[in-house]
Parts: structure tokens; C-alpha cells; sequence
């Protein structure tokens, strides 16, 4: 017994062992005898049984270090100590970032990723009616086992978005006469434009009002979903972008999301302020003018001008022709 705290492994170097999925603990005695981290299978075998490690084992990837004994390994066994990286998704990632960040961690490859995510058969098992996960992937913190497949990170993503609903959610989302996908594309363009969290209802009321007039949503972020990263500079000719996602170029909502949206945003989309704007344009520090006519809207545009040398964004982006403003004051 006293070879159970005896070192089996004496090395500079750890040592990694997968034990995988789907493996019983015989298997991982196996395993581990194969690579010389323990001495005696039946000592380890009984351990395992009267600890009921054997019942309730957790596969993934085990790291040993030197001068480490059999009873450590069996110790790290009991605990689960496997291998495992955290991956942050914030409010406003893309599946851009996302594949991005996984990728960092050594879980997916970008071609791999970028098929997994618009799988018809995993979009119609996550009740997803989307051309992708996108705006599904819920913001959070995760720690991730190594190893970890696409599919099984986008279904816990998913998963945690959904148990994020508050009984008010969903019963906002019943009686809204939306879908949730509806829901979650208004509240990820409200997450790219919304800089404080005061603003999220204005803005969501923006869209819903434009929608509301037949207006096209003319969102800028929309306009370079798919086609840039939304970190560079939205540019006039980006406007002109012919993709079932730009809202300068088709009328209502994209087909899905452009990003992960937190749940502030969620809750905006559901919440729109009662108010009349149907513009917006942003003052370059974190807050927007909001107006009902494309007069108004102009002016706004000019004080911007006088504050800062620094061109607005509705500026940059050359949003709103003269055609749509007619359209707009007709309907107002």
C-alpha cells in the first residue's frame, strides 16, 4: 500500500492523458497504466470502487506533474481536475470574435467553426429558425474543457441564453406576437448602436417605429455584417453592401442577428420607450440626439459638427437620402 505514495513520474516535463468520453473507469486504469502513472490496477481499482470515483469519473484531460504518486493521480481523478481554458464572450461579439477567441484556445478552426454554426441539423435540434447561431451565443464567462467539441460549446452558449429568461421574458416574448429570433435581431442591432444603457429603450423604439412607417432601418452595423469586422470604420460606400443583412439595401429586420446581445438589450427590444423619434445620431460621447423629422435630424447633425471637429457617425455613414425623408415626413 505504501507504493500508492510512492512517485511514479519524475519529470521537468508534465505529462498529458485524455481520458475520453464515454470511457470507464477500467478504461482509465488502462489509460493510466499505458503511460506509467500508476503501479498496481487492482489498488486503483478498489479505490475507485470504494470511493465511487469509479461511478461518477470525469472525462476530459488530465495534466500530471513531476514527483507526482499514484495517489495523487487518483486524487486529481476524484476531483475532476481536468484541463480546462476560459473563454469570455461580451455583449456585441460577432460570431467573428467568437471564432476568434475559441480559436486562441485551440478548440476550433476557423472553416470548422464557420460550418458547424450554420448547420441546418443543429439549427433545427436548438429550435434555432436562423440562417446561424448567431445572437444565440449568450455573453458570459465560461471554462471550457479541452477537447471540447463546436457543436457541444454552441449548445451550452445556447443553452445558457435560454435559462437567462426570466418568466417575464418569456411571457413578453408570448404576448409580443414576435419570434424569439425577431427578438434577439432587433435587441443585436440595439447592442451595436447603444453605448449607455439609459439609451437602449430609445434606440429599440427608433427601430420599432421605423418598422412600424414601412421605414427601412438604415442601421449601420447591419451594413457590414458579414462582409468587414464591426471594429473598423463604417464607410459610405459600406452602405451600398448588397447582403440579405443590410438594412440600407432591404426593408424589416435581417434574416438573424449581427451579434450576441446582453440582456439589457434583450430587455429593450421587448421595452421600447414610448417615444415618437424615428432618428438618431450620435454626439461622439457615448450618447445620441434623437429626433421625429429628417429637419430636425439635420440640425442635430450640425451641432455635432460645431461640438467636435471629429465628423458624426450619421455623418461617416451618409445614412438617410432625401427620397427616404420624404417617405418619413409622409408617414409622420
Amino acid at each position: 500500500m505504501i507504493q500508492l505514495f510512492v512517485p511514479v513520474y519524475d519529470s521537468p516535463t508534465p505529462i498529458e492523458v485524455e481520458i475520453p468520453q464515454g470511457a470507464t473507469y477500467k478504461n482509465a486504469v488502462d489509460i493510466l497504466a499505458a503511460n506509467k502513472l500508476i503501479r498496481d490496477r487492482f489498488v486503483f481499482t478498489a479505490l475507485g470502487k470504494i470511493s465511487g470515483v469509479d461511478r461518477r469519473m470525469r472525462a476530459g484531460y488530465y495534466n500530471f506533474w513531476s514527483r507526482i504518486s499514484p495517489f495523487d493521480v487518483f486524487q486529481q481523478l476524484r476531483k475532476g481536475k481536468i484541463i480546462e481554458y476560459e473563454v469570455t464572450i461580451v455583449e456585441g461579439d460577432s460570431l467573428l470574435e467568437i471564432s476568434e477567441k475559441l480559436q486562441e484556445k485551440k478548440f476550433v478552426t476557423a472553416d470548422a467553426f464557420n460550418m458547424t454554426v450554420k448547420d441546418k441539423e443543429l439549427l433545427s435540434a436548438l429550435g434555432i429558425d436562423a440562417p446561424t447561431v448567431e445572437g444565440y451565443l449568450f455573453p458570459e464567462t465560461y471554462k471550457l474543457p479541452k477537447g471540447t467539441h463546436a457543436a457541444d460549446i454552441i449548445k451550452l452558449m445556447v443553452g445558457k441564453l435560454r435559462a437567462s429568461y426570466t418568466d417575464e421574458i418569456k411571457s413578453e416574448v408570448a404576448k409580443s406576437g414576435w419570434s424569439e429570433n425577431a427578438i434577439l435581431t432587433l435587441a443585436s442591432i440595439i447592442e451595436k448602436e447603444a453605448e449607455s444603457d439609459e439609451e437602449r429603450p430609445i434606440i429599440s423604439a427608433v427601430y420599432r417605429n421605423r418598422l412600424r412607417m414601412g421605414m427601412p432601418l438604415q442601421a449601420d452595423p447591419t451594413a457590414i455584417y458579414g462582409v468587414k469586422s464591426s471594429k473598423v470604420r463604417i464607410l459610405s460606400s459600406d452602405l451600398r453592401n448588397n447582403t440579405p443583412y443590410n438594412t440600407y439595401v432591404i426593408k424589416g429586420l435581417p434574416p438573424g442577428p449581427i451579434a450576441s446581445p446582453g440582456m439589457k438589450s434583450i430587455e429593450a427590444a421587448l421595452h421600447p420607450a414610448k417615444v415618437p423619434y424615428i432618428y438618431f445620431v450620435s454626439r461622439g460621447n457615448g450618447s445620441h440626439i434623437f429626433t421625429t423629422s429628417y429637419a430636425e435630424h439635420n440640425e442635430a447633425i450640425r451641432q455635432v459638427r460645431a461640438m467636435s471637429e471629429q465628423p458624426a457617425k450619421e455623418e461617416e455613414t451618409a445614412h438617410h437620402d432625401q427620397a427616404q425623408a420624404d417617405k418619413a415626413d409622409t408617414h409622420r
